[in-house]
């Protein structure tokens, strides 16, 4: 309490006190012991009204203990059951709830993962997919500020991510990895990976890598085939010993039929092999008949050109190729045309285009000639002020032409463009509009345009290639950006009408995939409607078994996830309730449980996790030797902690209970005694 209170509070006894024997001593006809008895309860009475009104501060530390934290991270995927280590796996997790020493020691968080971190334990071990690395890499961010070593039961096999063994080192808590599964060496063979494209073309040959390993140390010799149907187009033999365990064959494949094409590569087992599931793998191609040609016309050399043409031939069914306004004379054999920063060269190349009709993506920026622009066409205009801005993106979160999701767009950097007002003088949907200097505008950045047939975008910006850039520094590869331009390229390259209902999937779903269907649905006027009802009805091609499941909207879209599907051949039907209208298409899912493709524990990187984070490593019979050992680390103590609460005298309501009681004795007093 500081001096200044101390000092009220003796002032406030002071006055309180004078108040008291002025009014019951020096003007009392009569003094006697009542007089007294009512100078003290008045007293008592001023003085608590008084300090109420000073409301001095009292502090009060609170001492109490925190225990470290113990993170249970378990392995909930599909290969623990596989390993037949489910039953164990939940046993030793009983036994940390039932171990008083270890609960009385820490305080124990319990995790499951398998694709993603959950922060719970309903053990189902039938998740298809493992990633320990992003599992360390979200309980890092938990406990980034707190000690919290980490006992993580799994196999350690991990089907995609980032190596766990070495993004490991960034873990700032000690990992004891329990091993659940066995380590003991068997003879193998494995088909370890297949890379395949997804599309090939007619007529052509597609290549196929096969990555062939095998552990044991006897010299061994199998066989590898490729089989379509009942026909193998492809056989090899394969020889492994103890030094070469493993094997990579390259080879192609003719693309002779357009369509979803089905494949099943083959490793011949060997003699006494357990495990005989991950000798085949299944696989699909997409056989086209035509490829998507872009003609992408510029008169100046700019980074933008580097970043579109990588962008539009991110997918192999899609081409760019990159030509002066001269040197245009076949835009006939192109789907579409990017016209970047047009000028008066270009006079020759949009009278091809109008007289052909053909859909375009201009871009302009701080080279564009808008004098001839302008008069080009007149769909749209820019106010001829011969200065540039920068523009900041905003996602219109409303866009309704086709389906698409912010990637973003307000981190990206800032586009230079011509600075002065946009018209444009037809229906159009704004992708982006205008932010400039933090003052959000209302005026499109980018824009989708559909007028008489012809499909139109335009990017009022240049810079391009620092968005792509901005896309790899934020998420390590170029994806979500090439996804969003690869959409844009898609419906400016197609001409069909636009419809009220589209229905987006893949046409064939390996089975340790999400498998989701999403559909857009317009009102008349072509603004998508979050109002509709639409559901799926599927129906597998072998069984004819139908099932109908509601759809979710999702953002700006309608979606349903269909990751249970067994592998088969699926026609599917999207319909809006209460609406004449629907699409229907077809998938295919094809076998493969890529937890099924391990037969031991990966003991080498686990032990490798418990020396990068100086753990140590156990396996599922030494629960007690685990418990002991965190126990006895010092690393791990059970801390002291004050907390100080400064509490004021207001907030104690029983001050003015006392108040009111003194008031009452002193009136009633009176009042018994004829002084009132």
């Amino acid at each position: 309490m500081q001096t200044q209170t101390i000092l009220l509070i003796i002032s406030a006894a002071i006055f309180a006190l004078i108040v008291s024997l002025y009014q019951y001593i020096y003007k009392a006809k009569n003094r006697n012991k009542k007089n007294l008895f009512f100078a003290f309860l008045r007293f008592l009475s001023v003085f608590a009204v008084l300090l109420l009104l000073i409301n001095p501060s009292f502090k009060n530390n609170i001492y109490y203990t925190e225990k470290p934290t113990l993170v249970v991270a378990v392995d909930n995927s599909a290969s623990i059951k596989h390993l037949k280590q489910d039953q164990l796996v939940a046993k030793f997790v009983n036994d940390i709830r039932e171990d008083n020493a270890v609960n009385d020691r820490f305080n124990i968080k319990y995790y499951s993962f398998a694709e993603k971190l959950n922060d719970s334990l309903n053990f189902s071990f039938d998740q298809k997919q493992t990633n320990i690395s992003k599992a360390l890499d979200d309980l890092r961010q938990i406990y980034k500020n707190s000690v919290a070593p980490t006992i993580l039961i799994t196999d350690g096999n991990q089907t995609y991510g980032k190596d766990y063994q070495y993004s490991s080192t960034r873990y700032k808590q000690a990992v004891f990895p329990v091993i659940s599964g066995d380590t003991a060496q068997v003879t193998d063979t494995k088909i370890q990976q297949l890379n395949v494209n997804r599309y090939a073309y007619l007529k052509n040959k597609f290549p196929v890598e096969a990555i062939l390993t095998y552990s044991g140390d006897q010299t061994v010799t199998t066989r590898f085939e490729i089989r379509s149907g009942n026909s193998t187009l492809y056989t090899q033999k394969v020889l492994f010993s103890e030094a070469k365990n493993s094997s990579v064959i390259n080879f192609t494949l003719p693309a002779s039929v357009a369509g979803v094409v089905q494949y099943n590569a083959v490793l011949i087992p060997i003699a006494n092999e357990k495990n005989t599931i991950n000798n085949s793998k299944a696989f699909a191609v997409e056989v086209l008949d035509q490829k998507t040609n872009v003609l992408i016309v510029s008169d100046i050399v700019h980074p933008d050109l580097g970043a579109i043409k990588k962008s539009i031939e991110s997918n192999e069914r899609r081409s760019a190729t990159i030509q002066k306004p001269a040197e245009v004379n076949d835009v006939e054999n192109y789907q579409m045309i990017v016209l970047y920063q047009p000028n008066t060269r270009f006079r020759g190349v949009y009278e091809k285009l109008n007289s052909l009709r053909k859909n375009r993506f201009t871009i302009t920026g701080s080279k564009t000639d808008w004098v001839f622009l302008n008069k080009a066409q007149n769909i749209y205009t820019q106010e001829i002020t011969r200065q540039t801005e920068y523009y900041i993106p905003r996602f219109n979160s409303n866009y309704g032409t086709f389906l698409f999701d912010n990637i973003g767009f307000e981190n990206y950097p800032p586009l230079i463009g011509t600075f002065g007002e946009i018209k444009i003088n037809t229906n159009h949907d704004p992708l982006l509009y205008r932010t400039i200097s933090n003052i959000e505008t209302e005026e499109p950045l980018l824009a989708t345009i559909e007028q008489d047939g012809i499909r139109e975008a335009v990017l009022f910006g240049e810079g391009l290639w620092r968005w792509r850039a901005q896309n790899y520094l934020n998420t390590k590869d170029f994806e979500s950006f090439d996804d969003f331009f690869g959409k844009l390229i898609q419906y400016l390259a197609s001409n069909k009408r636009k419809s009220r209902l589209n229905t987006i999937s893949e046409s064939f779903y390996y089975g340790n995939t999400n498998i989701k269907i999403l559909a857009e649905y317009f009102t008349k006027n072509y603004e998508f409607d979050k109002r509709g009802s639409l559901s799926i009805t599927l129906k597998n091609k072998i069984t004819e078994a139908t099932q109908t499941i509601p759809m979710l909207l999702k953002n700006n879209s309608y979606e349903v996830d269909l990751s249970d599907l067994p592998a088969g051949d699926y026609d599917y039907t999207v319909v809006v309730i209460g609406e004449n209208i629907s699409r229907s298409g077809s998938f295919t899912v094809l076998e493969y449980n890529v937890e099924q493709q391990f037969l031991n524990a990966d003991v080498t990187k686990l032990r490798q996790v418990a020396t990068n984070t100086k753990g140590k490593l156990f396996n599922l019979t030494q629960s007690k030797e685990l418990f002991q050992n965190i126990i006895q680390d010092q690393r791990y103590q059970t801390i002291q902690k004050s907390k100080e609460n400064v509490v004021s005298l207001i907030d104690w309501k029983y001050l003015l209970i006392i108040v009111i009681v003194l008031l009452g004795i002193e009136w009633f007093a009176r009042k018994y005694n004829g002084l009132i």
